[in-house]
């Protein structure tokens, strides 16, 4: 668990890093720096995903509050990225360690040969002993190729590595079971399964620097722990704090994983990329995927929506309409409407031919509920 993770990434927020004014508290950035250098002295890789380029970009371009059109953004981030990722570097090489500069867009990870050359990136940084600081392409993002938040960027990057602990750095140590500005609120220690219920202990709050709340931290807690990670959530602002939680101690929120973890494969194509289509299952072959480890063939389609080629993921609903599967269609949305319903020997003379007996082989299929 915790103790055997092989690399630990540490997501830290925008309020974590920057003062009342916007500018950076260089103190917290060296203690965590420091931090950092007794986590790689314990023997485990480190990845910083990194939020507090558009804060920082506010106070350079002394602007008062985070702005809400595109271009201002877009500025704000470019400059305060530069002067962010120095910091880091400097605060780094003090304990012997290069920063690298990470950028990504969430097509980075849609396409499958991007995805591996970040992997690929990763590794390597690790061999030369490298602290990649990651960060979203705030420059250049538009909604189309946007994460949302770092804290998902984060789960998607957990998600490239194997053996992880996410440790996520908030200004609030960990989820409450109410409102945590509250006194009769608790601060929940362990959740060994998830529930969507647990969003409704969520407090929203609109952010003067920051585009996450608890609300986006619990959908990247989602995301890591349904491929088999473990996520804390603590108060990145509290003295040693990455250190106490590496040494068990209770502080924060722990996400238990559910199950075991899914290899790199189905993590990508589960977790990482959008559907770009959908099957309507019957209930034969929900109990097929869902309890008898099947493949989905043509019979136990009832309707195909969206428009998707070959090779691309498409989700899978049950009869309520719930997504159960993600997987890789070997059939186009034109030739899966064609075939749909239909049983497999009757494919060649739907389509002239049958180049699959499965409409989602089971090798490319990824339980997702």
């Amino acid at each position: 668990m915790i103790e055997t993770a092989e690399t630990v990434v540490i997501k830290i927020g925008t309020h974590v890093l920057a003062r009342s004014d916007h500018a950076v508290n260089i103190d917290r950035l060296q203690h965590l720096a420091e931090q950092i250098h007794k986590v790689r002295e314990a023997g485990k890789k480190v990845v910083v995903v990194s939020s507090g380029a558009v804060g920082i970009g506010l106070s350079l371009l002394n602007l008062n509050s985070r702005p809400d059109d595109l271009p201002h953004l877009q500025a704000a981030a470019a400059c305060g990225q530069a002067h962010l990722i120095g910091l880091y570097d400097e605060s780094l090489r003090k304990h012997g360690y290069h920063a690298a500069q990470i950028l990504l867009t969430a097509n980075d990870f849609r396409t499958r040969n991007r995805y591996l050359n970040v992997r690929n990136t990763l590794h390597m940084l690790f061999e030369y002993g490298v602290v990649p600081i990651i960060n979203e392409n705030d420059t250049v993002s538009v909604d189309e190729i946007k994460f949302g938040d770092n804290d998902h960027l984060a789960a998607m990057v957990t998600n490239l590595l194997k053996n992880p602990l996410l440790i996520i750095l908030s200004v609030v140590d960990g989820l409450y079971d109410g409102d945590p500005n509250s006194p009769t609120s608790k601060r929940i220690p362990v959740v060994e399964e998830w529930s969507d219920d647990l969003l409704t202990f969520t407090v929203e709050e609109k952010s003067t620097l920051g585009s996450g709340g608890m609300r986006s931290k619990l959908k990247a807690v989602q995301i890591a722990t349904a491929v088999g990670e473990n996520v804390i959530v603590t108060d990145g602002t509290q003295p040693g704090v990455i250190e106490r939680v590496l040494q068990g101690e209770d502080c924060g929120t722990l996400f238990l994983a559910k199950g075991a973890s899914v290899p790199a494969w189905k993590r990508w194509i589960g977790f990482t990329i959008p559907p770009t289509g959908c099957f309507h299952l019957d209930e034969g072959a929900c109990h097929a995927i869902l309890h008898s480890g099947r493949s989905l063939l043509a019979i136990g389609i009832t309707r195909v929506a969206g428009e998707f080629s070959k090779g691309e993921v498409v989700s899978m609903v049950n009869t309520d309409g719930l997504e159960i599967a993600r997987g890789l269609t070997n059939y186009n949305s034109e030739d899966a409407c064609k075939i749909a319903s239909h049983r497999t020997e009757e494919i060649p003379i739907l389509l002239g031919s049958m180049p699959y007996t499965e409409v989602v082989h089971r090798d490319n299929l990824v339980i997702t509920n």
